[in-house]
């Protein structure tokens, strides 16, 4: 029996005298009208920590809509379906002729569940919910899952990516053909990078994967973005640590992107995730994997791999912008920081008013690398006059490794050697793809909408 409490879960205040005065209540199916249009859908419950002034409806698109009470003008109850978000789960069946692929969880949402007591997606992460939730796994591989962090993404941080990495490791010492690894989208592209560097000399594919929308959504690329990755696991020859995500709007196919050059380049867009400097690895559909090029680490059948887990937190990235005051660089410099990565302008530049500073960081033994803003493109201090002057204060290109590759690796680095000739020798060797010699000819396309010479490329592809 429903108590009143349950009727109007969640409200309060004027959302839950709004729902009195019409009569009606959470699981309500209700047509809405609004000075801002009429809306049809379920009365969904409230998030607790949510405000008072909003009645919640899912519509019959699968979409959530707050619609603001003082905009109600009437609300007619036609029914009552209540929903139950419990994720189906049935034991992942086991096939002697699949390779085993461990999934580890960090907390990202793979598939989920709606809690609507706060409002949070729950993700579901035991084999048999995600079978129950992506049947479709059971035809690629023996699935295996671990939650090692239940963080959101900006928490992932130095304990995470040791933690991440030593587990990676003792998965692929104890066979499993393939690792895939939840992951909040954030920052995705920090933990990619990190652990390319953590992880060597892997001899299976280990592929971080993600979802820009929830799994109640329909829109979600959830499902299919766990299959592709989990494909990529069990099947690729690409023992490298990779980002699988959306590739066009469609869902045709997946984008194997490599760790060190991948970057994410829309805050809720599904094809998100772009290589930055280069061309992705490979296409990923659910029927096959079509390589973009040739030059990765190949899949080997040892159990060899290498775990480098030594990281100094007290590196930072500074993100140069015009009229920056010296203070920020000195603020670094007397809270010990012992390295930190300047994101310049152009080729690779600062305003003068910083080179004492500089100076007095790097004389203090302070690493400092420059990286550039533009994201694509090498820094060039030998260009310009001001780039050699700031080379000259000790400060050191680093080719075209992306600010948030650079901020990783200088980490990783000292948590090494504090030595400056290593600490150099280090960051400007590549390792992992983060610095390449040139960047393709065709990389660098970014579809610019009514500019007339893009639209006419465009054109000739799409008959």
């Amino acid at each position: 029996m429903m108590t009143a409490s349950d009727e109007h879960k969640g409200y309060r205040g004027p959302g839950l005298a709004t729902l009195k005065n019409y009569q009606v209540g959470v699981w309500n199916e209700v047509v809405i009208q609004s000075t801002r249009g009429e809306f049809a859908g379920i009365i969904l419950p409230r998030a607790e920590t949510a405000d008072e002034r909003h009645i919640v409806l899912k519509l019959h698109n699968g979409y959530n809509v707050g619609i603001a009470v003082e905009t109600i003008t009437g609300m007619t109850a036609r029914g009552r379906r209540q929903a139950h978000y419990k994720i189906p789960e049935k034991e992942f069946p086991h096939d002697p002729r699949k390779p085993k692929v461990k999934l580890l969880g960090t907390g990202g949402t793979i598939a989920s569940r709606l809690d609507y007591r706060t409002g949070a997606v729950i993700p579901a992460f035991s084999p048999g919910e995600l079978y129950g939730s992506v049947p479709e796994l059971a035809d690629i591989c023996n699935l295996e899952t671990e939650k090692l962090y239940g963080v959101f993404s900006e928490n992932m941080g130095p304990r995470e990516w040791m933690g991440t990495a030593e587990a990676i490791g003792r998965d692929i010492r104890n066979g499993a053909a393939g690792i895939v690894i939840g992951h909040g989208t954030d920052t995705m592209h920090h933990t990619t990078a990190i652990l390319s560097f953590m992880v060597q000399n892997s001899p299976v594919p280990i592929v971080v994967v993600g979802s820009q929308r929830s799994s109640d959504r329909p829109s979600s690329d959830a499902a299919l973005n766990l299959i592709h990755a989990t494909k990529t696991a069990a099947e690729s020859d690409i023992a490298e640590v990779m980002v699988c995500m959306f590739g066009p709007t469609s869902d045709q196919y997946g984008l194997l992107h490599r760790g060190t050059r991948v970057r994410k380049m829309h805050s809720s867009y599904r094809s998100t995730f772009r290589t930055i400097g280069d061309i992705p690895l490979a296409t990923v559909s659910r029927d096959k994997i079509l390589h973009l090029r040739e030059d990765y680490h190949r899949r080997r059948n040892d159990r060899n791999v290498d775990i480098i887990t030594t990281f100094e937190e007290m590196v930072s990235i500074v993100y140069y912008y015009p009229n920056m005051k010296p203070d920020i660089i000195e603020s670094l410099i007397d809270n010990d920081y012992k390295g930190i990565i300047i994101a310049g302008t152009g080729l690779g530049h600062v305003n003068k008013p910083l080179y004492p500073a500089l100076k007095r960081a790097t004389d203090k033994g302070i690493a400092v690398y420059m990286t550039v803003q533009t994201l694509w493109g090498y820094v060039q201090m030998y260009v310009y006059d001001t780039g050699r002057d700031i080379m000259n204060l000790g400060v050191v290109p680093a080719a075209n490794m992306l600010p948030e590759v650079a901020y990783v690796k200088l980490g990783w680095t000292l948590g090494q050697t504090t030595d400056p000739a290593e600490v150099k020798k280090i960051m400007l060797t590549p390792i992992a793809g983060e610095i390449t010699e040139r960047e393709p000819h065709n990389g660098y396309l970014i579809y610019q909408g009514g500019i007339p010479e893009v639209e006419e490329f465009i054109a000739r592809y799409k008959k």
